[in-house]
């Protein structure tokens, strides 16, 4: 039987470059960095040739911008903490409906618990942002704006250079959880008045357990983590010296491959939409055609649950997500969805299928293959779907685009 992994966006496989070179960091070369001795300075130059990495593919600076941390939800978590900490006076925060949980949670235990007032700015049926309610709450109240660079469900692109602008504009402090559009699409944060950015290394075939935050050079920052001198005095504790050297080398790699992402990796992803949208009726794909990742693809099948799907296609070998893999125990549909104004009969049948530059055409036709009979067979035991097809429809609800 085929396979095909298709929930890149939830995780990559760690690239077997990038687990043959740290292999040694676990039992040969395993100085602390820290150390005076040159069996950890041999360690710590290597993390600084990561950092170097890391630097050209975000297009920084200066070195020094760059802060190794353990994921992309700490990074998010000490970009919005320091900004609130340096500017006590100023008392809100605006985001976006979609964000990840990293930073709704957290906003949402500001406002319960803290007094913060957060301002959060809808999107409209392609998942794009309110630009008009985004004007609207800028106010020199403001200390931080965190808008994501891309929906990690549907991929949609927010325009985030402007909103910085506008951000400057007012003094607040600009974030952006740039976990999913890292390695896809090309940054330049040199160009940017973006203030800070979060990545995490499992999207871009590192390993779990490593991220970085970009801060620029002359930003106010408060560490979250205090402790030890590590990463200039800005994050304490032990570097995770083989997470660091992996996510540089992946790094490298994605710039290497970023045209690829953008050409070959784009044409899978558009073969795969249209190859299911051809056959399976009362589908329809999600996120902003003009502005999105190159290998997210959301599409919503009405009149079944995303749940059955994935049970089905995970029978055939393929693995996909109904949403955030940080939110997909939950029997609702995604609030991402919701936001979107998606209705319940087709937001409960989403399935995300979120490729790499290791997808290949034999997995993209064997989902093309196998998701259109599954669906079919699915619809037949829907309460809501007949002999002639739907028996409820949504007379409200045109797909956004086919």
């Amino acid at each position: 039987m085929s396979s095909a992994y298709m929930d890149n966006n939830a995780t990559t496989r760690v690239d077997p470059r990038v687990l043959e070179t740290i292999l040694p960091y676990f039992s040969e070369y395993y100085g602390n960095p820290s150390s005076m001795h040159s069996f950890g300075g041999d360690v710590g130059k290597r993390l600084e040739e990561a950092r170097a990495s890391v630097q050209a593919l975000l297009g920084v600076e200066h070195d020094s911008e760059i802060i190794f941390t353990s994921c992309g939800t700490e990074s998010d978590n000490t970009a919005i903490l320091s900004a609130l900490a340096i500017q006590p006076s100023r008392r809100e925060i605006i985001t976006s409906v979609v964000e990840h949980p990293a930073i709704l949670s957290l906003c949402d235990h500001l406002e319960r618990h803290e007094g913060y007032k957060v301002h959060y700015i809808p999107v409209d049926r392609l998942g794009r942002i309110s630009m008009e309610a985004y004007a609207a709450a800028l106010s020199e109240q403001v200390a931080i704006v965190s808008m994501m660079y891309a929906n990690n469900e549907t991929g949609t692109i927010f325009p985030v250079e402007t909103m910085a602008r506008m951000a400057k504009e007012k003094g607040a402090l600009f974030h952006t959880d740039a976990v999913q559009a890292v390695g896809k699409i090309v940054l330049n944060m040199q160009e940017s008045a973006i203030d800070m950015l979060s990545l995490s290394g499992h999207k871009l075939h590192a390993p779990k357990g490593i991220g970085a935050l970009y801060v620029r050079r002359g930003t106010r920052y408060r560490p979250m983590l205090r402790g030890g001198h590590q990463e200039r005095g800005r994050r304490a504790g032990t570097e995770n010296t083989t997470g660091i050297i992996a996510l540089g080398l992946a790094a490298d790699m994605a710039l290497e491959h970023m045209e690829y992402e953008n050409t070959v990796v784009r044409a899978l992803r558009d073969r795969l939409e249209a190859g299911i949208l051809a056959q399976v009726p009362y589908a329809f794909a999600n996120g902003d055609p003009e502005h999105r990742l190159p290998n997210t693809s959301s599409i919503s099948f009405e009149y079944i649950e995303g749940e059955a799907i994935l049970m089905l296609l995970s029978r055939v070998g393929i693995a996909a997500s109904s949403g955030s893999a940080c939110t997909s125990g939950s029997l609702e549909p995604s609030h991402v969805l919701r936001a979107m104004d998606i209705p319940y009969t087709a937001a409960h049948g989403t399935i995300r299928f979120s490729l790499s530059r290791e997808t290949t055409e034999a997995e993209v036709d064997w989902v093309i293959a196998q998701t259109p009979p599954i669906v079919e067979q699915l619809r037949r035991l829907s309460p809501y779907w007949g002999a002639n097809g739907p028996i409820l429809t949504d007379n409200a609800f045109a797909p956004v685009y086919a």
